[in-house]
């Protein structure tokens, strides 16, 4: 500070002389004046300090804002090109399948994400911030009283900048789902249809791997919920469409057997389905258990879990249910006992166990509800558990019954967090059979994982009269005679070049599992029957030894483990078509509908009018079976929709490529 200090005095003497003054200051004075005039510079370069950390600081707060109005401006420039593009056209987004990227063509109506797809919900909400990915449109328009409003949620909703004061505020509207709720249903960032995509196998040389194992299934969901599509007007989506379902809704006569748990049938011929492929055979396993007669029928123990959320109220759903539940209940013995719980914006029991001596109180109980609030379905199939837990009988069939739309909103909604809840009663003798119940809003994911891991089954009531045929062996429904069912195929490399197992995509076990009883199989019911198919491609002109099926099950009462096996020879195949068994050609029409369905990578080629030609050959040999009237009708339907949506697709001017499917997924 000298130098400060020496000029300070300097001004002290100036000031003196414009004063008048002619002697120098005084030292009391020069010093007096000099302390003062150091504590104004003090003060001077106090504020000189507190005005550059007010511009720092606000320099730095511009940076900061700047920075943010940029992200901010990105983010809704591609949200609303993401909107704009949407509302032009339905977009397509990729998805990588075995490193390579796959476009699904469609419209607004049908949408796919990667493994679940997203067919469109009822009215209300038209709401969307992105443009989902979609599936293959159906040629022919929806009724009029079902309206498509695609949406992806998934906890983002719309987002907005606004100046308030000075700031900038984000202002955060959560997705509306289609029912009410706080969680997208199935955990997944949609909230409508759900349908998986599980793949297509595809051949496998024997050279590579001569096993094939998997899962028995009985369910036969997918092929009512298609027929339920295909009678509205529409193509189901391929994803809804599973080949084994189809298969299993028939009957084909397989004979119980006398002894054993199981009876083995085989059959195969040549097929020459979808791309011409030489020396290519179709080979059919079936499956018959014991039938148990209702007389002798183990008591039961059922527990109800209704879904009577807001998106139950239509007729096709909770009145249909309350109309199957009597169906159900009218053909129960009296020792059976009935309770009843149910779930909306919460779960809680209606009515504990009682016996069908108290049957009105029962019909009354299932009368009163209605629907109301959100769907907690997790809390829902908990309550009726614990219900079941405490009404749990040795010895008696210990069942517990869901009835539902399947679109859980609240709580855990994935398959794999509820079927958390219900693994281990599952494992200690309490079974699951999941009933699925309308249209516009479904949840066939959950539906069909419930029914298959909660050890019983899936089936979809569309009518009255589905329920009627599913109920008709009551016994068959409700009563377990093998547990953990699991086939495994031997293929003999010498004969069998290569093969292909039709469906059962979501029912693979791996080889060396067939024999680990703690890998979850498939339930088979008294009398009940399953059928298999695989495509063969044998090598030229070698005989023998086609392949030994190997079943391996669970006594359900001891938990015993049993093991049987079945020998096929080229000797069993038939070579002409003409002499197949009018089962075994019924079961390889149902195979070609399902497969020409679901677009099948192997029904390239494939024409469905040859299919229903076929079709119609079998129904003037059984015009009495309403179930064959039905395929036939529904096949007839489904070739003209193909027939328009074909004709769509060449009258189209500029088809755009980039939405033209470019690859298939195969997995085994």
């Amino acid at each position: 500070m000298k130098k400060t200090n020496t000029q300070f005095e300097k001004n002290i003497a100036r000031l003196v002389k414009l004063a008048g003054d002619s002697q120098a200051p005084s030292d009391r004075f020069t010093e007096t004046l000099v302390d003062s005039a150091l504590g104004e510079l003090g003060q001077a370069q106090t504020r000189r300090q507190r005005s550059f950390r007010m511009k720092f600081v606000t320099k730095t707060f511009i940076k900061i804002a700047a920075v943010v109005f940029i992200v901010v401006g990105i983010t809704a420039i591609f949200t609303m090109t993401d909107v704009k593009k949407f509302s032009q056209r339905s977009s397509v987004a990729p998805r990588q399948i075995n490193g390579r990227a796959e476009y699904e063509r469609g419209t607004n109506h049908n949408a796919l994400y990667p493994e679940i797809a997203l067919v469109s919900p009822p009215p209300p909400t038209p709401t969307s911030t992105e443009a989902p990915r979609v599936m293959a449109p159906s040629p022919i328009e929806p009724p009029p009283d079902i309206s498509f409003f695609p949406f992806r949620g998934g906890g983002r909703g719309r987002a907005q900048m606004e100046l308030r004061e000075g700031e900038v505020i984000d202002t955060f509207t959560p997705p509306r789902m289609a029912h009410g709720g706080t969680t997208p249903p199935n955990g997944e960032p949609v909230d409508a249809m759900f349908f998986k995509n599980y793949g297509v196998n595809p051949f496998i040389d024997t050279e590579d791997d001569h096993l094939s194992t998997f899962a028995i299934d009985v369910d036969t969901g997918s092929y009512t919920l298609s027929r339920n599509y295909l009678q509205q007007g529409n193509l189901p989506p391929r994803d809804a469409v599973r080949v084994e379902e189809f298969v299993n809704y028939f009957d084909y006569n397989y004979s119980a057997p006398q002894r054993d748990t199981f009876a083995v049938f085989f059959e195969a011929m040549p097929w020459s389905f979808g791309h011409e492929r030489q020396n290519t055979y179709l080979m059919r396993i079936g499956l018959k258990a014991y039938e148990v007669p209702d007389e002798l029928r183990k008591p039961a123990v059922l527990t109800f879990v209704i879904d009577v959320s807001g998106s139950m109220s239509r007729e096709d759903r909770l009145e249909l249910v309350k109309k199957s539940l009597r169906l159900l209940i009218d053909k129960l013995r009296p020792e059976d006992k009935i309770g009843i719980a149910v779930y909306g914006s919460r779960g809680h029991a209606v009515l504990e166990h009682t016996t069908l001596a108290r049957k009105d109180a029962i019909l009354e109980a299932i009368d009163a509800l209605r629907s109301e609030g959100s769907t907690y379905a997790e809390e829902g199939i908990r309550i009726g558990y614990d219900m079941a837990q405490a009404a749990y009988t040795p010895g008696h069939i210990n069942r517990v019954i869901l009835c539902s739309d399947g679109v859980a909103n609240v709580g855990r909604t994935g398959a794999d967090q509820i079927l958390d809840i219900i693994k281990e009663k599952a494992d200690n003798g309490i079974t699951l059979s999941a009933l699925g119940f309308g249209m516009g809003n479904y949840n066939d994911v959950l539906m069909e994982q419930l029914g298959n891991k909660g050890n019983g089954y899936y089936a979809y009531i569309d009518t009255l009269n589905q329920a009627q045929r599913l109920f008709g062996n009551l016994t068959g429904v409700l009563q377990v005679v093998a547990r953990d069912v699991k086939i495994q195929v031997d293929f003999n490399p010498d004969v069998v070049r290569s093969y292909r197992l039709i469906g059962y995509e979501n029912r693979d076990v791996a080889d060396e599992d067939f024999r680990n009883d703690t890998v979850d199989g498939g339930e088979i019911g008294a009398g009940h029957a399953t059928t298999a198919l695989y495509e063969l491609k044998l090598w030229p002109e070698k005989e023998g030894h086609i392949a030994t099926t190997q079943i391996r099950y669970k006594d359900p009462d001891t938990w015993e483990v049993t093991e049987i096996a079945a020998d096929f020879n080229t000797v069993q195949i038939t070579h002409s078509t003409d002499a197949i068994s009018n089962a075994f050609a019924l079961a390889s029409v149902v195979t070609e509908f399902a497969e020409i369905l679901r677009e099948s990578y192997w029904a390239k080629g494939a024409d469905l009018a040859d299919t229903l030609a076929r079709v119609e050959m079998i129904y003037e040999n059984n015009s009495d079976d309403p179930d064959i009237a039905e395929l036939k009708d529904l096949i007839a339907r489904a070739t003209q929709l193909l027939k328009n949506k074909q004709q769509q697709t060449t009258s189209s001017p500029t088809p755009d490529p980039d939405l033209i499917p470019t690859d298939i997924e195969y997995r085994r």
